[in-house]
């Protein structure tokens, strides 16, 4: 190929990058003459290439005559400074409008290093603003924002994490990067990747959803509610939308929830002892009387109840079973020769008598819980037990004791509270009838 040919050929290819651009580009050689004018110049302006290359400046046909002189000095004068100058000015269009843009322009050196003239990017002041603004925004997300920021891609692993998400996840913002969402969260990790893939195939949801999620954190499992907003990123580069992954925004909000759960949980449970009461009173039998408000109790409470009633034999205390909710709760008081129950001697029912208390236990992780239970001369199945004392007019009437399944939570302070609520209700019913006399069990 002869020179010439290799300089048409770099020309053209000059003329389709610089066409190409999503930026507004001119350049000026060292007397201020137009050589080149792009397609994004000549949308904003009007003026083609064909009316802007070759003219001096926009002196006459750009710009204002008052301002042309103030405009070309403020161009030129970058080919003589180092690095970029940024300017905003008024130009002129083919119309006849003025626009505002911004112009960042250097000074392009020539071959032998001098001065050779100088190139312009320009845009319009408003769309500069917006990109700007847009800037600003992603790295206050990334920053300062109050809300936690997670950039996952379409593998759902984390690709960007902002200050207040890392804090929230426990780590640091570099550790979770490209992590499995199931190595940050023992539960909950289901919902959340059901949630981001649901916004990349359909897009995001109307309304921010909340999240219950247990997270790992160096403290241990933390459990938290999580008020989370989802975006589908998809590259605004692409011709069809092409999905980048999901831009995820949480809040905690555990503390507001769980304070409207103990709330409803407080009214639902004085309302289930309110009711208990009422039907308490129909029965003619104390022990049943007492049966029926275990039967209200057990209502979201727990899968089973225990009655032990406490018989005195000599200084040995002992405990025998009087009723078992799994059969039907049906109180008998005990009587005379009556079997005790073989506990040993850490039985949590018997630490309730001599704490006068409640004592709460569970299965070991990783054991057998049904061997735990087994031993403890407890219902198959259960993992999380609740023993509190039954006690009447100052002296202990036996032990009470209330079990979960391995599908709900251990029992908490605030379970305790309740359970002696009821202990001291079915502590009265059962005084009642061993005073009255009524007719005991074998």
């Amino acid at each position: 190929m002869s020179a010439s040919g290799r300089s048409d050929t770099a020309d053209d290819l000059l003329a389709a990058l610089l066409d190409g651009m999503d930026a507004a580009l001119c350049a000026f050689d060292s007397d201020g003459v137009i050589t080149h004018w792009n397609r994004e110049a000549e949308r904003i302006l009007g003026w083609t290439a064909a009316e802007a290359v070759g003219r001096r400046g926009f002196a006459g046909w750009a710009v204002r005559a008052a301002d042309a002189d103030d405009v070309q000095d403020r161009l030129m004068s970058a080919q003589d400074a180092p690095g970029r100058q940024v300017h905003e000015f008024a130009l002129l269009t083919k119309e006849g409008g003025r626009i505002l843009v911004r112009t960042q322009s250097a000074g392009v050196p020539g071959a032998d290093g001098k001065p050779a003239g100088v190139y312009c990017a320009f845009s319009e002041v408003h769309a500069q603003i917006d990109l700007e603004r847009s800037i600003a925004l992603s790295e206050a997300l990334m920053d300062d924002a109050s809300w936690g920021v997670v950039l996952v891609d379409v593998d759902l692993r984390p690709a960007v994490v902002n200050t207040h998400a890392a804090r929230a996840f426990g780590s640091g913002r570099t550790a979770l990067l490209g992590r499995p969402l199931g190595d940050l969260l023992v539960q909950g990790v289901e919902e959340l990747e059901g949630a981001l893939q649901h916004v990349l195939a359909e897009g995001a949801p109307p309304s921010p959803l909340e999240l219950w999620v247990s997270v790992k954190t160096p403290e241990g499992v933390r459990r938290r509610c999580w008020r989370s907003g989802f975006l589908r990123l998809a590259s605004p580069l692409a011709e069809e939308p092409v999905p980048l992954g999901v831009g995820w925004l949480f809040q905690d909000v555990t503390e507001a929830r769980q304070a409207e759960l103990d709330t409803g949980q407080l009214r639902f449970r004085a309302n289930q002892l309110h009711r208990a009461g009422r039907a308490a009173a129909e029965c003619e039998d104390p022990a049943e009387a007492a049966a029926v408000r275990l039967d209200f109790a057990l209502a979201g409470f727990a899968e089973h109840a225990l009655v032990d009633v406490l018989v005195a034999a000599g200084p040995e205390r002992r405990l025998v079973r009087s009723g078992v909710s799994s059969s039907g709760l049906a109180l008998l008081l005990p009587g005379p020769g009556a079997i005790p129950v073989r506990y040993e001697a850490l039985h949590p029912a018997l630490q309730a008598l001599d704490r006068i208390g409640p004592v709460r236990a569970s299965a070991p992780g990783g054991g057998p819980a049904d061997h735990w239970a087994r031993v403890r001369q407890w219902p198959t199945g259960a993992t999380h037990a609740l023993c509190t004392v039954l006690r009447s007019r100052g002296r202990t009437v036996g032990a009470l004791t209330f079990l979960r399944g391995p599908s709900r939570p251990a029992f908490d302070r605030a379970d305790a509270l309740y359970a002696e609520e009821v202990a001291a209700r079915v502590a009265a019913d059962l005084d009642l009838a061993s005073a009255a006399g009524l007719p005991q069990g074998p």
